[in-house]
């Protein structure tokens, strides 16, 4: 698809890092898929995609009540 952002580029499939902050947690998604702009490198990420990182970074925040510095990878 054509880049919505830069207009030049087109996405590819890829990976990127995600980080999600909730007041002292910090949880770092790796290598999650990814459409990413061949020009600008902007990252999208589907709605499946998205939903999984929300329910999972849910998860680990409910589970120990912070998660300081949890990284998962999508290997």
């Amino acid at each position: 698809m054509k880049c919505p952002i830069c207009k030049h580029g087109e996405t590819t499939n890829g990976t990127a890092s995600i980080t999600l902050e909730r007041t002292s947690a910090m949880l770092v998604f790796k290598n999650v898929p990814a459409q990413v702009c061949t020009n600008c490198g902007e990252e999208f990420f589907s709605d499946d995609v998205t939903r999984s990182i929300l329910d999972q970074a849910e998860s680990a925040i409910s589970h120990v009540g912070y998660a300081p510095r949890t990284f998962w990878a999508f290997d």
